[in-house]
């Protein structure tokens, strides 16, 4: 079972969870549901590497504001993880296991019900920020991207509805790729998630592909056993192109150029 986590003092997170509760039974800390269970945390999500000291489950399913210097309405999600400093939560060139199969199935659902949503881009994030030491998957569902957003009750119930959803129904199998290069808000890999054949697991962006060393590198491999291939924006590699080669030498996965 997979344990949703909000943070108490986020608006949008605790907006979300405060619907889904409705429904749910109280136990000590820990809201009890038939397919998920959900808690509200005292404490930022970003920082939340502690969670497995106090809660076994499955997986973990953070629910989130989303904030963008552009201003750009945006519903994302994404994995977590640092491939240098931690400036915002977790360790330093750390990352966590993605949550492919049910990133996948929730930016479908969001696509299919664009029509709630027109004003929002519905995109994923690049790998970024904590926590990163679980060791259980781990995804980042957001709403954005200003207050205005994040305290509209009826935006926060509608995308909670479809967490709901996408929670209580089977999440189908996908082959799972590893993605290299792009901008922070990857559209090509958007797109195959969104009409491909492949779930994505960690996602590292153009201005992060310099930090990949060897140890990096086998780090971010060993957190994606359940990837087979390699997606590479081919544009959007920039100067570390060969070395991504390289490296991608060094596995089984299957190297395929977007």
């Amino acid at each position: 079972m997979e344990l949703l986590v909000a943070y108490r003092d986020d608006p949008a997170g605790h907006n979300m969870a405060k619907f889904l509760s409705k429904k749910m039974t109280k136990d000590g800390d820990i809201f009890r549901g038939k397919y998920y269970d959900l808690v509200i945390i005292p404490t930022p999500a970003i920082s939340a590497d502690w969670l497995e000291e106090k809660y076994d489950y499955d997986g973990f399913v953070f629910l989130s504001k989303h904030a963008a210097e552009s201003g750009q309405l945006a519903l994302t999600c994404h994995s977590t993880g640092n491939f240098s400093e931690a400036k915002f939560g977790g360790n330093d060139r750390e990352i966590a296991i993605p949550h492919p199969n049910l990133q996948k199935k929730y930016l479908q659902t969001l696509k299919k019900n664009q029509s709630k949503f027109p004003e929002f881009q519905i995109t994923i994030e690049a790998t970024h920020h904590g926590p990163s030491a679980l060791t259980k998957p781990s995804i980042f569902i957001e709403i954005g991207t200003t207050e205005k957003q994040w305290t509209d009750e009826s935006l926060c119930n509608s995308v909670a509805s479809l967490v709901h959803q996408v929670m209580s129904e089977p999440i189908p199998e996908n082959p799972v790729a590893v993605c290299f290069g792009g901008t922070h808000y990857p559209s090509k890999f958007t797109d195959e998630l969104l009409d491909g054949k492949y779930a994505l697991g960690t996602v590292i962006p153009k201005h992060a592909l310099e930090n990949l060393d060897t140890e990096l590198f086998s780090h971010i491999i060993s957190q994606n056993k359940m990837a087979t291939a390699a997606l590479l924006d081919w544009r959007g590699l920039g100067s570390d192109k060969q070395k991504i080669l390289d490296l991608l030498k060094t596995t089984n996965l299957e190297v395929i150029k977007l």
